[in-house]
């Protein structure tokens, strides 16, 4: 028997509004699996849903979970988004709702379908030292550049000045030949068939577009003033919530590294290329449903294909 829902997807294919609809007609409540929006006062440049977006075209209120969670200088792992949210399904189970899970955050969502483990690996304090040695030698960029070779995943969530992460994730490849987050999951016992996956997917050229028209919303509502609001609060650039897209290019602008053109131009291309691994990562779960979006897509009809995707099972649960 299932224990929850899943929405997912790229970025800006439009996961958030077609998951208020259908939560509204399943009785569901939202899990936000987004590593950005966690992040109180990153606002713009998650495309954090707002409130009255929260209100489906019934004039219900469907609640949403993980997101605004913690201040832009604290630490939220993976480990702690999996807590969190294991705490939260019996919580809206207990009163007869849906969990319903959103978002394209393949290491949050992966997290809570599939068995995860954290075990640490023990330190290997012989090949530490002799990353700190390449660090001192050659540079923390130089680091950071065969984790970019070996792991883009986790490099690309690095900012090379991160040397204590960067090294972290080189020591667990190194011994283990796989990259950091794959030593997680138990991969014995991944057809886990307590969750049905919806995919939420569109042609290539068509989600590119998208991503370029949010990028230039996002600037007009007021990216750069967002940022500047943050720096001045005295977040530090090298935070791990503010090296996040969107946020890591204005800095590079405020901070007279680039021009606004650039950075503008940098958060499109970061985008799409990100976009791109989102698709790459949720493909391979073969467990997925996916739905394609298009230009002539007949939204009413597809949220009713969605609705009743996971009607054939939830009604064996829930009283919807």
């Amino acid at each position: 028997m299932f224990n929850l829902c899943a929405i997912i997807g790229p970025t800006a294919v439009g996961k958030s509004k077609i998951a208020v609809e259908v939560a509204d007609r399943i009785q569901a409540e939202i899990i936000s699996a987004d590593s950005v929006q966690i992040y109180k006062g990153l606002d713009i440049g998650s495309a954090k849903i707002k409130n009255e977006e929260q209100i489906a075209s019934s004039g219900r209120l469907v609640k949403h979970h993980m997101i605004d969670v913690v201040e832009p200088d604290q630490d939220f792992s993976v480990a702690d988004y999996k807590k969190e949210v294991e705490r939260l399904i019996p919580e809206i189970q207990s009163r007869n709702h849906v969990p319903l899970l959103v978002g394209g955050t393949g290491l949050y969502v992966q997290a809570i379908i599939d068995p995860y483990q954290f075990e640490p690996l023990p330190i290997n304090w012989e090949l530490r030292h002799e990353l700190h040695e390449l660090a001192s030698k050659y540079g923390k960029e130089y680091l950071h550049a065969k984790l970019q070779q070996v792991d883009p995943v986790s490099a690309n969530k690095l900012h090379p000045n991160d040397l204590r992460r960067v090294t972290r994730a080189l020591e667990v490849y190194y011994q283990t030949g796989h990259p950091i987050w794959y030593n997680h999951f138990d991969k014995e016992k991944n057809n886990n068939t307590e969750c049905l996956l919806v995919g939420l997917t569109m042609p290539r050229q068509l989600l590119y577009h998208r991503i370029n028209l949010r990028v230039d919303e996002m600037i007009a509502k007021g990216l750069v003033d967002e940022v500047k609001s943050l720096l001045e609060a005295g977040y530090d650039r090298q935070l791990t919530s503010l090296q996040s897209l969107g946020y890591k290019q204005i800095i590079a602008y405020l901070m007279g590294e680039i021009s606004l053109e650039e950075a503008i131009e940098l958060i499109k291309r970061d985008t799409r290329r990100f976009a791109k691994r989102q698709i790459a990562w949720f493909k391979r779960d073969k467990r997925i449903n996916w739905y394609m979006i298009d230009e002539s897509t007949d939204y009413p009809k597809l949220i009713e294909e969605i609705v009743t995707f996971f009607g054939r099972s939830l009604q064996k649960r829930y009283r919807i």
